[in-house]
């Protein structure tokens, strides 16, 4: 509830983790986000597309966990207060979706009367069909595996 994480924080999270990406010779295509509070703590999810891996795989064995904890060592000292020392919030978690999903997702938003002139793919979801349709095409899940690094502030 008290983590504010903005689009231009999470696009500079996405291209620091996607970083960990190149020694797999994959890259993310597009990415998308959700704040999951059907879980206790509550936890971001982000949606990747990856371009360089078999049918919308995975890297190697780990790789994208180290991106998840990449992402969070990324973000802001509030959120990563209520991850270290809160405890309120949960594990980022990445979940790759297949080749095609981030297309699909516009082909639903123009069936819907957004103009194909105007789409932007959104960078926080949360209305159920478009959840729905993401979670159909996902591929691998993969959590942070350590808590990010955070220090209190000493007044």
């Amino acid at each position: 509830d008290s983590d504010k994480t903005d689009e231009a924080e999470l696009q500079a999270a996405v291209e620091s983790a996607s970083g960990l990406l190149r020694e797999s010779k994959a890259s993310v295509v597009e990415y998308t986000s959700y704040a999951d509070t059907r879980t206790i703590p509550g936890h971001y999810v982000v949606y990747w597309e990856l371009l360089g891996t078999e049918a919308g795989g995975s890297p190697e064995e780990g790789v994208l966990e180290r991106c998840c904890l990449a992402m969070e060592e990324s973000l802001n000292s509030v959120y990563r207060q209520c991850r270290v020392a809160d405890g309120s919030i949960g594990p980022l978690e990445i979940r790759v979706v297949g080749n095609g999903t981030f297309e699909e997702l516009m082909d639903y938003a123009i069936s819907r009367g957004a103009s194909i002139n105007q789409y932007k793919v959104p960078r926080c979801v949360s209305f159920t069909p478009i959840l729905e349709l993401l979670d159909s095409r996902v591929v691998s899940t993969h959590f942070s595996p350590a808590l990010p690094k955070w220090t209190p502030q000493r007044r």
